[in-house]
This record gives C-alpha cells, structure tokens and sequence, in this order.
C-alpha cells in the first residue's frame, strides 16, 4: 500500500528510489527480526508523515496564490486612482495568464503611472510654491517654517486643474509687477524729495522695510501703505523748510544792510536769497533745502547778532591753542601771565583786535623757529632718557641673584641686558655730546635751555654727579670687599683654615650675586683660598690622617708692594 501510494504522488525517479528503499528496509526488519504488526505500523506512520508534508505544501501555495491575488488587486486599484487622479486617457485591461504573468503586467503599468504622477507633483507643487510666495508677500505675513507640503493630499492632479493654479500664478505675478512698479515710483518721489532736503534715503527707506534698499524689495500692502506716508511726511518737510529759508532770508537781508556786510560775503548766502520767489513745487537741486543750508542761515543770522569782539576772540583761542600745541610738542611752556593778559583785554575791549592777531601770528612764527632749532637737541635728550632707563633696568638685573636660572623669559633679559650694556656704554660720550650742544644753543640764543621748566644743562650736569656718586659708592663697596679679604687672607695664615663647607651645585657666592658674573671671575672661590686646589691634594691630604700645625705656612711669592692680579685676590695660600 505505502509502495502504491508513493508511486501514485511522487514521478517515475521518486517512485524507484522509494522502491529501493522500501525494499532495504525490508530487508532490515527481516533481519531485525520485526513483527508483521510493527512494520504496519511504521508504514502507517510513514505514510500519515508524507500526506502532512504534502498538506503543508498545499496550504503554502494557496496562501501565495491568495497574496499574488491581492497584490494584483492592490496594483490594479492604485493604477485605476492614479488614472483618475491624472485624469489620464490611459486604459488597461487584465491580460490572460497565470497570476504572475498578471503581476508582472500590471506593474509596469503602474511603474509608468508613478512617474508621471511625481512628476506631475512637482509642477503642482512649483506652481503652488510661487502662489504661496506671491501671497505672502502681497499680504506681508510672515512665511511660515513649518508650511509643509503645499499640495497636500489633493486628488486632483488633472491637467486642467494645473492649468488652473498656472493661470492664478500669472494674475499674482502681474499684480506683483503693478506692485513693484508702485513701489518703484513712491521710491523715485522719496530720493527726489531726499535729494532735495539732503536726508539719508537709504536711512529713511529702510525705516519704512529693510528690504527696500536692496532686492527682492517688499510690495506688500503695508509697505506701499507707509511709503505713500512717508511721501507725505517729506513734503510737509519739505514745505515747512522753504518757509525757513525764506523767513531767515529776510531776516539775513535786513542785517547786511544793518551791518553794512560786504557783498563777498553776501554772495556766501545766494542760495538762500534765490529761493525766496519760489513756491514749494518749484524748488528742486541737490541739497538746496538741507538742514546743513538752514543751519547755516540760521549760525549766520546768530552770528551777525552777536558781538564781532566774540568771533575776534575765537580766533585768538585758536592761535594760543596752536601756540600751546608747538611749544607741548618741544616741552616748552606758554606763557600764563602773557595769556591772563589776552583775556583780561579780550573782556575789556580796550585793546585793537586786530594788532593783538598780529601779535600773535608773530609770537607763533617765533615758536616754530625755536621749535625747528631745539629738534636736534631734543632727539638727543630723547636717546639719553632711554639710555638712563636701560640703565637703571640694568642695575636692578645685576642685583638678581637668580638672572642665571633657566627660568622662563631669561634669555630675552640677557639680550636686554647686552644691549643695555651696549646703550650704557655709548651713555658717557652722549652726555658730553648733549651738553656741548645745549652750551653752543644757550650761547647763540642768549637763554637757558630749558625742558619742561627745568634748565636742561643743570639736570644734565646732576646727572652727572649722580654718576660720579653711584661710581664711588661701587668702588668703596670693592675697596671694602677687598679689605675684608685679605683680613680673612691673613686670619687663615695665622691660624689655619677652616674646613671648606661644600655647597650645592649652582650655587654663587655673595661677591657673584652681588657683581652680576659667573663663580671665578674676580674672586677666588673658598677651597683655592685654603689651598685645596684639586680633588687630588683632598685625597692626599685624608691619606696622610695628621694634624697639620697652626704655624706651618708658607707666604706667597708676591711681594706686597707689588700690584694685585685681579683675577686672583688671594695674596697668601697654605700649602700642605
């Protein structure tokens, strides 16, 4: 029964192969030694496991074939909705075949409806932009960021309804070129208006929106709304300034014939005077009617009602203000008492104005000489007051024990300090360069010197005794030194040395932190001065391990009387 039934489902191969292997399992029961019951049994088992695989396979297809009718349902749906929302002539009817076949057909078509459907999107989509733009600036809300797709999930997608909006498009975009030439036109009357009165157009349109002094401009309701209010406003300015003109006009008129002003300076004032037959709507020209033009005027007639004594006396300000800035510029000072005095017959007016100018314009000519002939002295007092900086800089520097360390910054103040040694040297011969000049200068001009009221020979000549005095005190200080060390010299030939105390590595002795140079330069260190010259005389000397006695030294070979070395100041050495 099992052999019949895989024959009867399986094709010609299967049912050998099932043959075959019923008939070794035979043969493996016969030598098992299986009952007839029990190999029924797994028969019927054997055959209920091939009917379940089978259902399973059944059931498998019919679900695919169920999805691939769904599938083909849902493609033929979308297709037909795409056709109507395209409002395509396109038709399409089911082709004969097998499921797939039909899929595969009506996919293509639906493929090609997408496409033209994205791309009909996209017009829609251009279209409704620029309507959506046009609107907003035409309303002059403000866009919004979230506006989202402007199509939204519209249906209609037809040709006719596109041909629609492009037609609404270009009823917003005339509109928009009738706006902009409005816009325009306001414009051109606010620059001739601004023109007129000297106002900053660009200031004034963009008070009214930014985006007028620049493109695209704003057409908006509002906008057109304010520039027509500014138009407005600019003509009543524009009115109430030639009333002005005109009143300061007469009033101009009435004090020259008053003051009896001559006619060159009348003529400063003609732009004014012409304006006066004119009405509002005549009077064009750049700046004819700015505030600058109606200031004037009005400082004009101010100034013809004041006293001509307070002009005169500006212009004296201006000549001490120029005197006081030469004589600042030399280190000079004006003089007070000379000043006070100007005042004092500006207030009274018993003084003519116009002799105290002259006088004047003389005493500035005088400062300029005197400023020409002091230049070169004072280039030279210049260098000398920074050569005594750099001096002092490098006094200060001598005296930092710590100026050899490797710290941050040490190489920058040895180069400071080597050029300070360079400017402290050239400081001497500067000094006596400058005080010759300065003598040649007070002899030719009969006066001191003088150099923000103190005679700069005399500061020269401190300076130099201040020289001298800080010389001194350096060389007490070395005499002093010196005296000291040959005391010392002398206590250790007595007595014996001391034990040299050995110090840190790097560390410098009071003389070199005082001199400003390296260990061994001028002073001999402890351990020559005790006569332990070398590593191996120390070694020697704890070799021999006896008490060396008090009275065992040796003088030096120099004379006392005969001159010092300078690099080594020891004038007695133990010997051992």
């Amino acid at each position: 029964m099992f052999t019949s039934t895989l024959a009867y489902r399986s094709p010609t191969r299967t049912t050998t192969t099932c043959a075959s292997l019923f008939q070794e399992l035979q043969k493996l029961w016969d030598e098992i030694g299986e009952c007839e019951s029990e190999r029924d049994q797994m028969l019927v088992q054997l055959e209920q496991e091939c009917l379940d695989i089978y259902r399973r396979r059944v059931e498998q297809s019919r679900k695919h074939k169920a999805d691939l009718h769904k599938a083909l349902l849902d493609a033929e749906a979308e297709a037909a909705y795409l056709i109507s929302a395209l409002g395509d002539l396109t038709s399409f009817s089911r082709v004969k075949g097998t499921l797939k076949e039909q899929t595969r057909a009506i996919n293509l078509v639906l493929e090609k409806l997408r496409i033209k459907k994205q791309e009909r999107v996209k017009q829609f989509s251009d279209v409704l932009s620029s309507i959506s733009v046009i609107s907003v600036e035409i309303s002059g809300a403000s866009p919004s960021k979230n506006r989202g797709d402007p199509l939204g999930n519209a249906n209609d997608l037809t040709l006719k309804k596109l041909e629609e909006l492009r037609a609404h498009l270009q009823e917003l975009q005339a509109e928009k070129n009738l706006r902009l030439q409005k816009v325009n036109s306001y414009l051109n009357s606010i620059h001739e208006l601004c023109a007129v009165m000297s106002i900053d157009v660009n200031q004034k349109v963009s008070d009214v929106h930014p985006s007028l002094v620049c493109t695209p401009k704003s057409f908006s309701n509002d906008t057109l709304a304010k520039l027509l209010g500014t138009i407005q406003s600019l003509k009543q300015e524009k009115e109430s300034r030639l009333q002005k003109i005109k009143d300061l006009a007469g009033a101009l008129v009435k004090l020259w014939n008053l003051l009896e002003t001559p006619l060159d300076e009348q003529k400063r004032f003609d732009h004014v005077i012409s304006l006066v037959p004119f009405s509002v709507h005549e009077v064009f020209g750049q700046g004819v009617l700015s505030s600058s033009a109606v200031n004037q005027a009005e400082i004009e007639v101010e100034r013809l009602n004041v006293l001509r004594s307070r002009k005169l006396k500006e212009l004296v300000m201006s000549k001490l203000n120029q005197l006081e800035e030469i004589y600042k510029g030399v280190h000079m000072e004006v003089d007070s008492d000379m000043a006070r005095q100007i005042f004092i017959n500006l207030d009274s007016g018993n003084i003519d104005l116009s002799d105290l100018l002259s006088g004047m314009d003389d005493e500035i000519q005088k400062a300029k000489e005197q400023a020409f002939s002091r230049a070169d002295i004072l280039e030279k007092v210049e260098k000398w007051r920074h050569a005594s900086q750099e001096e002092n800089w490098l006094d200060e520097y001598e005296r930092d024990g710590n100026r050899y360390s490797a710290g941050r910054g040490a190489h920058k103040s040895l180069k400071r300090a080597e050029k300070a040694r360079v400017l402290v040297g050239k400081l001497p011969a500067l000094v006596e360069n400058l005080i010759a000049k300065v003598k040649v200068w007070e002899l030719e001009k009969g006066i001191p010197f003088l150099y923000n009221k103190a005679s700069l020979l005399h500061m020269l000549e401190e300076y130099i005794v201040q020289q001298q005095q800080k010389e001194e005190e350096k060389r007490k200080s070395r005499e002093q030194k010196r005296i000291q060390e040959q005391r010392a010299t002398e206590r250790e030939a007595l007595f014996g040395s001391k034990p040299a105390i050995k110090k840190p590595l790097g560390q410098s002795t009071a003389a070199n932190s005082m001199t400003g140079t390296p260990n061994g330069h001028r002073v001999a260190p402890p351990s020559a001065r005790h006569g332990v010259s070398s590593g191996k005389e120390r070694k020697d000397s704890g070799r021999a391990g006896t008490v060396i006695p008090y009275n065992y030294v040796a003088l030096s070979k120099d004379d006392d009387t005969a001159p010092r070395d300078t690099n080594n100041t020891c004038g007695m050495r133990l010997k051992f």
